[in-house]
């Protein structure tokens, strides 16, 4: 046995750009020589992207496929190990990867293990493997699997009884929040319980509205971390094998991120993919003085730069001073295009118009409603001439609950806040205030008592519970799954939970209707949480 570097690409493919990923993946290849890697892993499907979702049944998928494969076989003095979609002659579809050295191909492993729970559904895709893949380089005997594989402990045991040193695990994991170190201790367990080394390569990058963390690794048979790559950061990590000591030597070991620069982090990467992959030039939102807006605004401003975001405040009459004091306060922090634009004279035109059909009937969330749809009109109004993209600034708590206005605050192309529940929008506030030097939210945007400002002295509260006791209900509901009773029985109001239950279950029409947004819960709307609008399903055990 001799020792050898092996590289792991953690890069980020741009979904069904094959010839773009191939010359990424070449000059990856290269980056290693020069690092005298002998080995290089990329992540899941690397050619194509991960998920490519129905591009994989176009029927030039193949053809482009082979163009790559012809391409990557260009590189010499490198084994890679890649991900790509294999279609075979009697008409079956795998997601596979390849084992290539100077452009021979030395084997190809399907997967064996295609989940198609939560947001997998590859099923739909592909057909599942049944044979392993092992492979001799330098006298080290290597196995090859492939994301869900490694989760499925008879596949991996069935590879170590085929008596491999290290298994390569090509991965396109999308995050959620605690699932790069869950991956780490588990992977760990078994590495150690199955006495085999364990190289796990992770994509990252935003994809709609997934979120790819990376953070790849590299295990020892005693489960010792060798290697942690970063998250949510492109790069070549090396790895070296000595085999006077038979393991890995360790290297770069990068810290665990902590909960909530975790999630700030992976916010910023996926609206910078998703902006910047669209094409937009930049992005447009309206800065309301409240904390949603400001956080929003401090995302977009680190993702694509204060340059390429505009903010705009539109008052009413309810609007208060110092909202519009805040407000141009963080757009001077943060070195965004500010403007304000009046919506009184809006608003008034609407119910001028309307008046021969409302008459004198009494006010309601009807004009509260006019104003959030004024505003979203001229949001959309500077989208459609700028190009910018307008990204929608609500939380999970408002969208459970219905508390957000269709074709009002709602409008958008992307939903920043979307998976993220308001209690953590005040921590994810202060968490981005405590990277600077000086803070940039206003510390009166956190402490104020959240207000719509859609009518004389309005607070969020007047309406709903407190956050924190809207949000426990919510995560219980939504992310456990417990019913009402059971919600009950630890202890909240009945009839608090009774009418979230109710508001939860009655909203999912507008749900259906909002932007998509990064998902970083394990029960994010739309991909994994999907209930019919229409049901009569009552609320209960």
């Amino acid at each position: 046995m001799k020792s050898f570097k092996i590289a792991l690409a953690q890069f980020s493919p741009h979904v069904g750009n094959i010839d773009a990923n191939t010359q990424k993946m070449i000059e990856q290849a290269n980056q290693a020589k020069k690092d005298d890697a002998q080995i290089i892993i990329f992540p899941e499907l690397s050619t194509i992207g991960y998920p490519a979702e129905d591009l994989v049944l176009r029927p030039s998928v193949t053809k482009r496929t082979e163009q790559a494969f012809k391409q990557l076989s260009e590189v010499k003095d490198i084994v890679m190990v890649f991900g790509f979609v294999h279609q075979t002659e009697d008409g079956l579809r795998y997601n596979s990867a390849a084992v290539m050295k100077d452009g021979e191909v030395l084997g190809v492993y399907n997967k064996q293990i295609l989940p198609n729970y939560s947001v997998f559904d590859e099923k739909r895709y592909f057909t599942e493997g049944h044979q392993h893949l092992v492979f001799d380089y330098l006298g080290h005997k290597f196995g090859v699997l492939i994301c869900e594989d490694v989760w499925s402990l008879p596949t991996v045991q069935q590879l170590a009884q085929l008596n491999i040193n290290t298994a390569l695990v090509l991965n396109s994991s999308p995050y959620e929040v605690g699932k790069p170190q869950h991956r780490i201790e588990t992977m760990s367990a078994l590495a150690k319980e199955l006495n085999i080394n364990l190289v796990y390569c992770n994509q990252v990058g935003g994809q709609d509205d997934l979120v790819f963390d990376g953070t790849s690794f590299v295990l020892n048979k005693s489960g010792e971390i060798a290697l942690q790559a970063p998250s949510f950061q492109e790069g070549v990590y090396i790895a070296d094998f000595d085999a006077t000591q038979h393991e890995f030597s360790k290297g770069l070991i990068t810290p665990q991120l902590d909960t909530m620069a975790e999630i700030y982090q992976s916010l910023v990467l996926a609206t910078r993919d998703y902006v910047q992959r669209s094409g937009f030039p930049g992005v447009i939102l309206g800065l309301s003085g409240g904390i949603d807006s400001a956080l929003t605004l401090a995302i977009a401003a680190d993702a694509i730069g204060g340059d390429k975001v505009q903010a705009v405040m539109m008052p009413y009459k309810y609007t208060a001073q110092i909202s519009v004091e805040d407000a141009a306060e963080q757009a001077k922090n943060m070195g965004v295009t500010f403007g304000i634009a009046e919506i009184n004279p809006i608003v008034n035109g609407f119910m001028q118009t309307l008046f021969p059909f409302f008459g004198n009937a009494p006010a309601d969330a009807t004009e509260e409603n006019l104003q959030a749809r004024s505003r979203g009109t001229l949001l959309m109004a500077l989208s459609n001439k700028f190009g910018n993209l307008v990204l929608s600034t609500g939380n999970k708590s408002e969208l459970s609950v219905g508390y957000c206005t269709l074709y009002g605050d709602m409008v958008g192309g992307f939903a920043v806040l979307k998976d993220v529940y308001k209690t953590i929008v005040f921590e994810l506030a202060k968490y981005r205030n405590s990277i600077s030097e000086t803070p940039v939210i206003p510390e009166r945007v956190i402490t104020r008592p959240p207000s719509a400002e859609l009518r004389p002295d309005q607070k969020d509260q007047d309406s709903l519970p407190a956050y924190d006791v809207l949000d426990a209900i919510l995560y219980a509901y939504i992310e456990e799954d417990m019913s009402q009773d059971d919600i009950i029985a630890k202890g909240f109001d009945a009839e608090v939970v009774q009418k979230v239950i109710r508001l939860v279950d009655v909203n999912e029409y507008k749900r259906r209707q909002g932007a998509i947004g990064p998902r970083i819960s394990s029960r994010a709307f739309s991909r994994e949480r999907r209930y019919p609008i229409v049901n009569g399903w009552k609320a209960g055990i």
